[in-house]
């Protein structure tokens, strides 16, 4: 008995998705950091779009502490990845306590919210722990 050969991985997107790992506390005054890692994924030094229709991955399974500071930088480094063309954010690794503090605060239908790992080229921003 023979098994042909498949050409191509199943289920994989044919684009690399940007991938920004956040892990720790995430405090308020590491949202605009963790905003700046975003664009510097998603724009060139000139400040033109790397490439508008790749996709931007958020992995949120090493966060430490789900509160309103997680969600306000969730939903901020959405409008980071819609203006720079890259849609809707999808989450990966979501803690069962954020997914509900998302759906609490209206802020599920924004983001996409993936439970599966996710893999592709970034950076990993680790949250500043302090303030906020």
């Amino acid at each position: 008995m023979s098994f042909g050969r498949r050409t191509g991985l199943p289920d994989v997107e044919p684009m690399t998705p940007n991938l920004l790992v956040v892990t720790g506390r995430v405090t308020r005054a590491a949202v605009p950091g963790l905003c700046a890692e975003l664009e510097a994924l998603l724009y060139d030094s000139d400040g033109s779009v790397r490439d508008p229709d790749t996709g931007v991955d958020c992995d949120v399974g090493g966060v430490v502490h789900v509160d309103l500071a997680l969600v306000e930088a969730i939903a901020r480094l959405g409008l980071v990845a819609r203006r720079a063309g890259g849609g809707r954010l999808r989450l990966r690794n979501v803690p069962p306590e954020l997914q509900s503090l998302l759906d609490l605060v209206g802020l599920a239908d924004v983001v996409d919210l993936e439970c599966g790992t996710g893999t592709g080229t970034g950076v990993g921003a680790e949250a500043a722990e302090g303030g906020g």
